[in-house]
């Protein structure tokens, strides 16, 4: 020191520095007294306790979110009431065929036969009648032949096609294990009905 110049006091300004430097000083020697494990484990009680403290207030946030009661709509959803009686009725009726198109029908499975590309060259046909549900009905059975899979292509496809109709029975024969043809019969019912039931009250 040089004559003349003033010793520092640690409360004067510009020791601030110096005790920083103390301090840094301390950390440093006592941090290689106790090693690297409790160093690691000093850091990383000081992170978790700086994300506790982060995280705490946020967490109380959300708790307060949950409890508030959610707002109650301007209007209530109402259900529809459950079709009546005669609604169902009317509904079952829309969805039969016409008996006057029976012949077209017949003519749609034939052409989704010939479309999975099954050979079928006749069919067996038995008209019917309910009195109880005032419905006919026209039971088809179609020996085809063809790969498994085009024959259940052609029962499903015609499902799609006539929703009025019904896949009663299928069964399949084969003459050889090794053929890749194999015959089977198919059995549909039609369901449909007369003109005059379209104006039902």
């Amino acid at each position: 020191m040089k004559p003349g110049a003033a010793k520092m006091q640690p409360g004067q300004p510009g020791t601030a520095q110096a005790t920083l430097s103390v301090l840094l000083l301390r950390a440093r020697l006592a941090a290689a007294r106790a090693g690297a494990g409790a160093c690691v484990a000093a850091v990383l009680c000081v992170a978790g306790a700086a994300a506790w403290a982060w995280l705490l207030p946020r967490g109380a946030e959300q708790k307060l979110a949950l409890a508030r009661p959610l707002p109650v709509p301007a209007t209530l959803a109402v259900a529809a009431p459950p079709p009546s009686a005669n609604e169902n009725l009317a509904l079952f009726h829309e969805t039969l065929g016409e008996k006057r198109y029976a012949e077209q029908h017949v003519k749609v499975l034939f052409a989704l036969a010939a479309k999975a590309g099954l050979s079928l060259n006749q069919g067996e046909y038995k008209p019917g009648y309910d009195k109880a549900s005032r419905v006919s009905s026209y039971q088809i059975t179609l020996p085809v032949k063809g790969s498994y899979q085009a024959i259940w292509q052609f029962a499903l496809g015609a499902l799609r096609e006539l929703p009025f109709a019904a896949l009663d029975d299928i069964g399949f024969r084969r003459e050889n294990i090794g053929d890749a043809q194999v015959e089977a019969r198919v059995r549909f019912t039609l369901y449909l009905k007369d003109g005059a039931m379209l104006e039902q009250p």
